[in-house]
């Protein structure tokens, strides 16, 4: 089974908090997705859904993670963190193999 994004401990920690706290209903999951494209490159989405025909559906440590299968190559390599400091707090998104690519420009 394909698993393209992974997600950091801290991740998962938050999404099963906001899972449990924020009435994210049953049979819901994490759903991650992409925007755009072309010159800009791409966004990442993160949010909650219910699983749609087609879907990359899969596991993480409890978590339903669900993806379009159509996503699944601009997701590749993609990690999710979560960070907190005094200033902010959110989910990151870290693409080593985009970061590899802009450097090889």
């Amino acid at each position: 089974m394909i698993q393209p994004v992974e997600l950091t401990p801290k991740a998962l920690e938050e999404v099963r908090h906001i899972m449990a706290h924020k009435n994210i209903p049953e049979g819901y999951g994490l759903r991650i997705g992409v925007k755009g494209g072309g010159c800009g490159g791409v966004s990442y989405m993160l949010g909650f859904d219910k699983p749609k025909e087609g879907d990359l559906q899969y596991q993480l440590e409890g978590v339903p993670v669900l993806v379009e299968k159509r996503h699944t190559m601009y997701l590749l390599g993609l990690q999710v963190d979560f960070h907190e400091s005094a200033d902010a707090r959110g989910f990151m998104f870290v693409n080593p193999a985009a970061a590899a690519e802009k450097a090889g420009e």
